[in-house]
């Protein structure tokens, strides 16, 4: 690897969206899918039939995402975010005459980006907040009039209408960082949730099977993720599959003989493709790394997916499944970037500070810089896991030398039930000592110089690094914290109904719980910061506030600590724009180096 391994040119390297889908043809003739191949986020279609060069169909202002196809294919629906507020509007896009038109102009309330046609092409089902709450409704698809069909107390995130016509299965937020999947009927009979033994279980990734009559879903009620199919007509669960590794996101072919499903074993990733009958599932693999969304193509012969790992940034894939052979459909890297200037991690474990030991990922530099200073990267959620994935952040640090660890906490999800809850109700508790414990390991392991040893993270990693910084200041050299928040009681009064919901089910109530949550807010102990302290936001960040860094900032200023803070006017929680996504990068970077260099020698 050459040293320092350009960090602008690596974040101008586009990659296909994996967290919101993508979308094949009803004919299964096209890929729909969002890229930023300019830098900014558009819907491309890809004809895999014919020409092998995405063509890019939406224009104008925002960023675009979720494409879907009406059932008889002549629109494409998608949601556009304008300033990174998550304030989706749905715009539709007609192939025979190019048109594109926002069905939801001018709507104040917001859209989860999740929504579904109707079979017969006439509506369209979404989540919205417009009474305070994400619940699902139905419009015409040429827009107008929204209508309620399902109101509960628990927010709606994600909805998909039945072959039929008949039901929506909506899921939604549950208890703790449960997913619960409600069966909609939509001739006005009382809404179902998936249960068993007539008590409600964890159920997401939702699929319905071709001919509507069953629900696939994955659930950890039995300790780890298992794929079920749920009998629409008896309401009986059957399992499918059973053992070691988590099973999330199957979908069905299209004879309604087979589900593919993603198996993981911590940030491991395979394929798997389970027959219906009772027989073994067959597992994949390209290498290392993250496959996202697998689904059959309409003759039942491939698969589709977007992979992605630290030498291949998010593109789309199709596995044949006679011959075994994969085929990249999307390139995103290129030509004159070699896939050898890239590292891969290793899986490691530690023991946490009570004993316990933390899964992490390590990635070693390929210079020889004895010690060298390293970066603990802390990973958001926390209900999410540090993959094998595209970092650009990251692979730049390790151009420059430094070692970098990627903690998977407890928190995280991938490692089972017990594991992804073990910090419920102890948020910034356990789960910060066990990325404290990540940097005495690096110490101790004489793996990494322990004066020059930084703390980093997005989100609930920003908030963690916090925690760090303040619980125990005397292992840090700095921390950068990116879009964090500081202060449980403003964050909650200042944050959506949805996240409102999730704080309770997993830390309790601002006002029982006081205490709690004022020992677990680093805003009111900045004062015991030792190390330089960076805080990045976004003004229109619904999900941490910039009010959360902003005060943080002026109250570390006045107690004489060093700050270095900047916010992004036009953007939320996650930066769309490849100008603020590399400035901020370059930004953390930087910061970083130069509090090493001020270290180096003590």
């Amino acid at each position: 690897m050459s040293a320092n391994l350009d960090l602008e040119t690596l974040m101008h390297v586009p990659y296909v969206d994996p967290d919101l889908g993508y979308d094949l043809s009803p004919d299964g003739s096209q890929l729909a899918f969002s890229w930023n191949a300019n830098g900014r986020w558009e819907i491309y279609c890809l004809n895999l039939n014919g020409s092998d060069i995405p063509k890019q169909l939406s224009t104008g202002e925002g960023a675009k995402f979720s494409p879907r196809f009406s059932p008889n294919g002549e629109s494409l629906a998608y949601v556009v975010d304008h300033d990174g507020g998550e304030n989706y509007d749905i715009h539709v896009f007609e192939f025979a005459t190019g048109v594109q038109t926002n069905l939801t102009p001018q709507t104040p309330e917001a859209l989860t980006s999740s929504f579904a046609w109707s079979p017969d092409n006439a509506w369209i089902a979404l989540c919205s907040d417009r009474d305070g709450r994400f619940d699902t409704y139905i419009m015409p698809s040429k827009g107008g009039k929204l209508r309620k069909v399902l109101d509960q107390s628990s927010p709606d995130w994600v909805v998909r209408w039945s072959p039929d016509g008949k039901y929506l299965a909506v899921v939604s937020e549950a208890e703790g960082s449960d997913y619960y999947t409600t069966l909609v009927p939509l001739d006005g009979e009382k809404p179902l949730v998936i249960s068993l033994d007539d008590q409600p279980i964890c159920a997401k990734d939702a699929h319905w099977s071709p001919t509507g009559s069953h629900l696939a879903f994955a659930s950890n009620v039995s300790g780890i993720f298992q794929i079920g199919i749920f009998d629409i007509s008896t309401s009986r669960i059957t399992w499918i599959t059973k053992g070691k590794g988590e099973k999330e996101f199957p979908d069905w072919s299209p004879d309604g003989e087979r589900l593919v499903y993603v198996k993981s074993y911590g940030p491991a990733c395979y394929l798997a493709v389970q027959q219906l009958n009772g027989s073994d599932s067959s597992e994949y693999q390209i290498e290392p790394g993250v496959i996202y969304e697998p689904r059959f193509t309409t003759d039942g012969e491939r698969l589709l997916f977007i992979f992605d790992n630290p030498c291949h940034p998010g593109d789309l894939w199709e596995l044949h499944l006679t011959t075994g052979q994969f085929r990249q459909l999307t390139f995103s890297l290129p030509e004159d970037i070699s896939k050898d200037s890239f590292v891969l991690p290793e899986q490691v474990l530690y023991p946490s500070l009570d004993g316990a030991e933390v899964p992490a990922l390590l990635y070693r530099p390929t210079q020889n810089t004895t010690p060298p200073p390293a970066v603990v990267m802390v990973h958001g959620g926390p209900n999410w896991l540090a993959q094998i994935t595209w970092d650009p952040l990251l692979q730049h640090m390790l151009s420059r030398g430094w070692v970098v660890l990627q903690p998977n906490y407890r928190g995280s999800t991938g490692y089972g039930r017990d594991w992804q809850l073990a910090s419920r109700f102890d948020l910034g508790g356990v789960d910060t000592e066990d990325v404290v414990a990540g940097a005495d390991y690096l110490a101790r392991e004489h793996l990494a110089d322990p004066n020059r040893i930084a703390v980093t993270g997005r989100s609930w990693g920003g908030y963690l690094t916090m925690t760090c910084l303040t619980q125990f200041p005397e292992r840090w050299a700095a921390g950068s914290a990116s879009v964090p928040f500081l202060n449980w009681f403003t964050s909650h009064a200042n944050s959506r109904h949805d996240l409102q919901h999730w704080d309770r089910e997993n830390f309790g109530d601002p006002k029982k719980d006081y205490d709690l949550w004022y020992q677990h807010s680093p805003y009111f102990f900045l004062e015991r910061i030792q190390a330089p302290v960076q805080l990045l936001c976004g003004a229109n960040d619904v999900r941490c506030p910039a009010s959360e860094s902003a005060q943080a900032h002026e109250k570390l200023i006045a107690l004489g600590k060093e700050c270095d803070y900047i916010s992004y006017p036009d953007e939320g929680h996650a930066f769309l724009k490849i100008e603020n996504q590399v400035d901020a990068k370059k930004r953390r970077a930087e910061f970083l180096a130069k509090i090493f260099e001020r270290k180096k020698g003590e």
